[in-house]
């Protein structure tokens, strides 16, 4: 049985947002075309499924990490602020969306709330993680047979 941890997430993640599109709950906003992830960044995000990228990486930082809230969440996706020549600053990235996606993850089941902790992984989450990471492990057999001892 493979676990989450053990796969590499630039594997895990398209597979885990694929799967999240499916979910109905988790639609990005109408704002999210527009939104910046931070006050570190310049721009909004270039590719147009962005949101469910960030939404797999919630997941699975949830699975890795324990219980987090909004605040916590937010600043594991900030940067560093460029003042010009004056010396960076750490800024924590945008707490609206990590909080409109720990909802949508709520109301879809994959999360739960746990009192004064945060937010932590359900069943139903950890059953997806699961079933998604034991896909993507047949994936990377396929591409390294010697994977297979590993199984």
């Amino acid at each position: 049985m493979t676990h989450p941890q053990e796969i590499p997430p630039n594997v895990l993640l398209p597979l885990l947002a694929a799967e999240l599109r499916k979910e109905e709950a988790i639609r990005p906003p109408d704002w999210a075309l527009f939104a910046k992830t931070g006050t570190h960044k310049d721009r909004a995000p270039g590719t147009k499924d962005w949101w469910y990228l960030r939404s797999a990486s919630i997941l699975r930082k949830l699975q890795v990490r324990g219980p987090s809230g909004v605040v916590r969440v937010a600043d594991e996706y900030g940067g560093k602020k460029d003042y010009g020549s004056a010396p960076y600053h750490a800024r924590s990235g945008s707490r609206s969306i990590a909080r409109e996606i720990l909802q949508q993850l709520e109301k879809a089941g994959l999360v739960s709330t746990i009192r004064l902790r945060g937010r932590a992984l359900s069943g139903k989450g950890q059953s997806l993680l699961m079933k998604v990471s034991r896909v993507a492990f047949e994936q990377l057999v396929q591409r390294d047979p010697l994977l297979k001892k590993y199984a």
